[in-house]
């Protein structure tokens, strides 16, 4: 088995606590907050369950969360991001300890993030369980929640994926407007390498096989056969290797966990779904305080 990666160390603490403070702002009471009243301040502890099977993930941003509120966060040895949990009944993770109004404050937001990180890695671990020995990579693409994409990114990772872009500045993605605009495949590529220089890859999105040629003749990194049926898309990514082997080849559009291994061919290098990012399903957790 693969040795445990600890992901949390890419994350830069300043940028998380900062976006986790503005979660934190949607959900704050503008004006009276009757709810703390209600409960006060006494300092209490409260008890962060799972009660659902998947892959856990969101630690970082959990922490952040109770951190900001001034509650300290002590995780059960159990609570390893990446493991895989087949819950029945519930599963304690974490002890969160602080003032009761400001535990109440965080909750939602806190719980929030990891059911929909923890589906994120979930849908994307069962990705990687079926693509079985295909070498080749599974990748997630730009299709995030605005405002949430550093956390369902983070979530992919988590589950064994490929990110794929993490914003517009990572790699040069050539799609069919830039190529309308730019007048031809050609001419966006040679445009683009101009800026990019040799220091980031070039995808160009095709449509067709000439397409693909066109782009790697004109020097794209990545070519990404879009929208094809699964039969066209094996035999013209082997036709366009004996051409270019070391062009690298994406199949993307419509595909998914069901669908993947149609598109797995040893002349496909990644397989990219849109639907790890938009179309997962939470998973259950659950912030008790402890009476």
């Amino acid at each position: 088995s693969e040795s445990f990666v600890d992901y949390s160390y890419l994350l830069p603490t300043k940028q998380i606590d900062n976006v986790v403070k503005q979660w934190l702002h949607d959900d704050h009471p503008s004006m009276m907050d009757v709810g703390g009243l209600v409960v006060g301040s006494e300092m209490k502890s409260a008890h962060l369950y799972m009660k659902s099977g998947g892959v856990f993930a969101g630690r970082p941003f959990f922490e952040s969360v109770f951190s900001q509120l001034g509650c300290t966060v002590d995780w059960e040895d159990v609570a390893t991001e990446g493991e895989q949990f087949s819950v029945q009944g519930k599963v304690v993770l974490a002890k969160v300890q602080g003032p009761v109004n400001q535990l109440l404050r965080g909750e939602r937001t806190a719980l929030n993030i990891l059911s929909r990180c923890s589906g994120v890695a979930t849908g994307a671990r069962r990705a990687v369980e079926l693509k079985g020995d295909w070498k080749g990579w599974v990748a997630g693409t730009r299709k995030t929640t605005p405002g949430f994409r550093i956390v369902e990114k983070y979530g992919l990772l988590v589950g064994g994926v490929a990110t794929h872009r993490l914003d517009l500045s990572q790699m040069v993605m050539l799609k069919d407007n830039h190529i309308w605009s730019a007048g031809s495949i050609p001419d966006a590529v040679k445009l683009a390498r101009k800026a990019a220089g040799f220091s980031q890859k070039i995808e160009v999105e095709c449509q067709t096989l000439q397409d693909a040629l066109e782009a790697a003749e004109a020097g794209a990194d990545i070519v990404m056969l879009d929208n094809f049926g699964p039969d066209q898309l094996k035999a013209d990514a082997k036709t366009f290797k004996e051409r270019y082997p070391h062009v690298l080849v994406e199949a993307s559009g419509g595909i998914t966990a069901e669908t993947m291994s149609a598109y797995m061919s040893e002349d496909v290098d990644i397989i990219s779904q849109g639907k790890l990012t938009q179309g997962y399903n939470c998973l259950d957790f659950s912030l008790k305080i402890a009476h």
